[in-house]
């Protein structure tokens, strides 16, 4: 007979809410790296199932957009959606990629897992396992608490929501380029191959 600690088992808690401190989330995701976690403002624990390869592939362009074009002018620093931070009301999130200008960026605490921090810019891009209800109400929140600037990509509509501080939402159609603004000088995202038939 094998005991439970030799082989691994999966706990099905979809149709139940799970609340977990901070301290406990952070074990949580120390404990399973593997896993894609982020918390509510009120601790609830949210999982997020690993995204199709298309996804990813388009996570990973639109990362490499800002990541270079961060490079090149040194203003901040570019995150992808495998780190996260505190909100200042208290929720841990992790965008697809978020970019934090000087001097936030500068200083940025060594060795803190989840610094309480509030980006500059996020990108959210829709997977097909995506609810557009919740991603909307997450770009809600992130506005709520002082992001300056965020993009929802939804390729399966072909639109960009566009998220500002004190400014209605924008909804743009196919939309071939995305501009940075005065938050991101400079960049300019095209978005061909994310809109792709």
């Amino acid at each position: 007979m094998q005991s439970l600690a030799a082989k691994p088992f999966l706990l099905d808690i979809h149709s139940i809410t799970l609340r977990v401190t901070h301290e406990e989330f952070e074990m949580l995701c120390q404990d399973n790296p593997e896993l894609r976690l982020e918390l509510t403002a009120n601790g609830e624990l949210i999982t997020m199932v690993p995204v199709a390869l298309e996804s990813s592939e388009q996570n990973g362009d639109l990362f490499g957009e800002v990541w270079a074009w961060n490079r090149q002018t040194r203003l901040g620093r570019a995150f992808d959606s495998s780190g996260g931070f505190t909100l200042p009301n208290g929720a841990v999130k992790s965008p697809d990629v978020t970019w934090i200008g000087k001097p936030t960026a500068d200083e940025l605490p060594r060795g803190v897992t989840f610094p309480e921090l509030v980006p500059d810019f996020v990108i959210e891009l829709r997977s097909q396992s995506d609810s557009l209800k919740t991603l909307r109400e997450k770009m809600e929140e992130y506005r709520a608490n002082g992001v300056r600037l965020g993009w929802l990509i939804n390729p399966q509509q072909q639109q960009v929501e566009i998220y500002r501080l004190g400014r209605d939402v924008e909804i743009l159609e196919s939309p071939a380029t995305l501009s940075g603004e005065d938050v991101l000088p400079g960049l300019t995202i095209d978005l061909s191959s994310i809109f792709e038939s």
